[in-house]
């Protein structure tokens, strides 16, 4: 009783109020308010913005009620003062202006800071590449050089890519690294031509111990630019110096001259693949979690079953998420989650045109079963549910009517198939091999 006799009205309002709400709610709507003065008669509370001062009224005034002062009024005696964020901004802005710095700077080694080992989700499509990238950070210039990373887009190539940055010059202090994108490079070259100091760029990148370059392809149909990062490259393979390059094709299959395609296929070339569906579940619950929202495992598979193409699309649904549950205090649910992201999801719908025979042949591998058993009537266990994901997906991915994909079963209702689109609907949430052999068939379809 002596305890809670010298806590402030505010800190016992937060410690009520922080066993009924959610972890994600208090960090993202309640942790950030500070008190900033308490008298018997009145507190003064400071905000980060209105936002925050307009939700804590709306959803807790009754409960303040209970441990604040109240004016004669009946209103809640509280002031509220928002944060002067932009101020600190402005007064720490002069400082980060230095004199005589324009050459060092122009040429500050830039990573993101999130782009790390630490925080990059391995998976079966990205372990080896990831595990060569760990080796080349370990000893620059000794493997694998040059290392060629190539995917599509959105895969994590970038990532890796800064994690390498990162890794050496934590480990490796003096060694001198560059990081910059193709057209950054391509730029470079031009500002050096223009302002008369191409000779002094040369020196720069050719006395680099480690050289990352993202995007090897804008190099392409660039005849004069790929001439002058082929002797770059040349000036520094000779010297043992580290190189990293990443692309979204593999060197044979860029328009670049045979003696950089050459050059490129000397050391490793790793290929990194779209993640698996595990991966990408891990992906969305890394990233939510380290924004401070908790997305249930439920409906992470339910999200990843269709995002499934891009890294950068997953980063981004799991944002509009955190988003929606910052600004509405709402808990997600999958139909909350499918009309947030409505969108997305039609982006990443099958743009092939999707047959029932498609449906059956890659239903029959993965289930082991025949055509003609989709097709029948028996009611062996294994033949019915194989038949019931066969209808299930297409009323998922054919866009025609349920009679006329019926009979396409070996004339069934349409009844039929609703009963057995809502069985696996059911079963893929609860039977975890199902959901499994769900996916697998999805994407023989869909490949």
């Amino acid at each position: 009783m002596q305890d809670c006799e010298t806590k402030s009205p505010w800190t016992q309002f937060l410690e009520f109020v922080q066993t009924r709400c959610s972890r994600a709610e208090y960090a993202n709507w309640l942790a950030p308010i500070r008190l900033a003065q308490a008298t018997p008669d009145e507190i003064v509370l400071e905000v980060p913005n209105i936002f925050v001062q307009e939700y804590l009224l709306d959803n807790f005034k009754g409960v303040l009620s209970n441990f604040l002062p109240m004016r004669t009024s009946g209103d809640l005696a509280i002031t509220f003062v928002v944060a002067a964020a932009p101020k600190k901004e402005a007064s720490r802005a002069p400082l980060q202006v230095e004199p005589e710095t324009s050459d060092s700077s122009h040429y500050e080694l830039k990573l993101n800071q999130h782009y790390t080992f630490e925080n990059f989700i391995e998976g079966p499509s990205n372990q080896f590449v990831k595990s060569a990238a760990i080796g080349v950070a370990s000893r620059p210039g000794k493997t694998y050089n040059p290392l060629f990373i190539h995917g599509g887009v959105g895969l994590g190539k970038t990532h890796l890519l800064h994690g390498i940055g990162h890794y050496i010059k934590e480990h490796s202090k003096k060694t001198k690294i560059q990081a910059i994108t193709t057209e950054a490079f391509i730029n470079d070259i031009v500002d050096n031509l223009r302002n008369k100091s191409i000779d002094k760029m040369k020196r720069f990148y050719r006395t680099l111990d480690v050289l990352l370059v993202d995007d090897i392809q804008f190099l392409q149909n660039r005849l004069n630019f790929e001439e002058e990062f082929c002797n770059t490259f040349e000036a520094l393979i000779n010297q043992n110096k580290q190189i990293v390059i990443t692309s979204d094709k593999p060197p044979s299959q860029l328009k670049l001259s045979e003696r950089m395609v050459a050059r490129m296929e000397w050391g490793l070339v790793a290929h990194m693949g779209v993640p698996d569906l595990e991966t990408r579940v891990a992906i969305i619950k890394h990233k939510s979690e380290s924004r401070g929202l908790n997305i249930p495992s439920q409906i992470a598979f339910f999200i990843a079953e269709h995002i499934y193409n891009n890294v950068r699309q997953i980063e981004g649904a799991v944002n509009r998420l955190c988003a929606h549950s910052r600004l509405l205090a709402t808990e997600l649910n999958q139909d909350i989650v499918e009309r947030i992201l409505s969108e997305m999801f039609q982006s990443n719908a099958p743009q092939k045109k999707v047959s029932v025979e498609s449906i059956l042949k890659s239903v029959a591998a993965v289930f082991e079963v025949r055509v003609s058993e989709l097709k029948g009537e028996s009611r062996i266990k294994e033949i019915a549910t194989a038949r019931q994901v066969a209808m299930y997906l297409a009323k998922e991915l054919i866009d025609d009517s349920l009679m006329k994909i019926a009979v396409s079963f070996g004339g069934k209702t349409h009844s039929t198939l609703l009963h057995a689109w809502k069985k696996i609907t059911d079963q893929v949430q609860l039977n975890e091999i199902l959901r499994r052999q769900v996916q697998m068939v999805r994407r023989n379809i869909e490949s």
